[in-house]
């Protein structure tokens, strides 16, 4: 039997255990991965050998399962990451349950003296229109040093009072139950590339809660040099796609004059897609006014 050998992306091996620094004690190590954009294509064809196709036609591949939802073959390529990161943002983290974790535990371990205090910029006031956002209105300065030493008081006085309490034998898990959302976890995190774009999509998106948005464009650095040209077709077809519900296709279809876009128009536009591209793209401008 013939030996297989790790597929392994030059790219990818430079940056491994590399911390990346993300909030002001937090950070995102890649500790392994599987697979590369070579591994989708091995994937969707699996009837072909290695080396078979040229990175041109690889490309086009991977954009044509991204376009049309094939989704199964990026599943063949996972990530594990070290992370450390406020309990808080972990918690939004987690939410995402298609991922293998393993956290540290307050149970076993003396938690370390480590908390988040946001920046002075990042201070804000309640948004009016967004029950779970902020707005980007801000505090004074005054009052935004006001809250920031408040933060530090309670976070520093919590701390203490665990520690009194380890220091007095009292049981672990018992001692970390009054420590704040502020204090940082750490875990090993492992998902596969399909989920891991669900993730990037809802974290990166400017709704998403600023802390968490760093963590997820630091994880998409990552993702990019692993597999760049999944992550071109990520970025192409979802992060800055726009999806159109049938009502709205409709009011469009009333509105939009059949000779909006001409010929020439298209060709002009479309000279910068492939083929497939944009034969899938004049398919969807016939529906939008047919």
């Amino acid at each position: 039997m013939a030996e297989t050998k790790r597929l392994t992306v030059p790219e990818a091996e430079e940056i491994l255990g590399k911390e990346y620094p993300v909030l002001n004690h937090g950070f995102v190590r890649l500790i392994d991965y599987s697979g590369g954009d070579q591994r989708i294509v091995q994937a969707a064809r699996v009837s072909y050998g290695e080396g078979t196709k040229k990175v041109r036609q690889d490309r086009g591949l991977i954009r044509y399962l991204m376009r049309h939802q094939h989704t199964s073959p990026f599943e063949q390529v996972g990530f594990t990451f070290h992370a450390k990161m406020p309990i808080f943002v972990a918690r939004q983290w987690v939410r995402h349950r298609t991922a293998r974790l393993n956290e540290i535990s307050g149970r076993y371990s003396i938690m370390k003296d480590e908390f988040y205090l946001p920046e002075e910029t990042h201070v804000n006031l309640q948004s009016t229109d967004n029950k779970q956002g902020r707005s980007n209105e801000m505090l004074s300065p005054k009052e935004t040093r006001e809250v920031l030493e408040h933060m530090r008081n309670d976070q520093n006085n919590s701390y203490k009072s665990y520690k009194k309490m380890i220091d007095k034998g009292l049981a672990r898990e018992l001692a970390r139950i009054n420590l704040p959302l502020s204090l940082y976890t750490e875990w090993y995190w492992q998902m596969d590339l399909r989920n891991l774009f669900h993730f990037l999509k809802l974290r990166m998106d400017e709704h998403a809660q600023y802390e968490i948005r760093q963590y997820a464009n630091t994880i998409a650095n990552i993702v990019k040099k692993v597999t760049p040209l999944a992550w071109e077709a990520f970025e192409d077809y979802q992060l800055k796609s726009i999806t159109l519900s049938g009502p709205e296709i409709d009011f469009i279809k009333k509105m939009m004059p059949k000779n909006l876009v001409s010929e020439e128009d298209i060709k002009l536009f479309t000279d910068k897609l492939s083929k497939t591209e944009r034969i899938d793209f004049i398919s969807k401008l016939k529906r939008m006014v047919d």
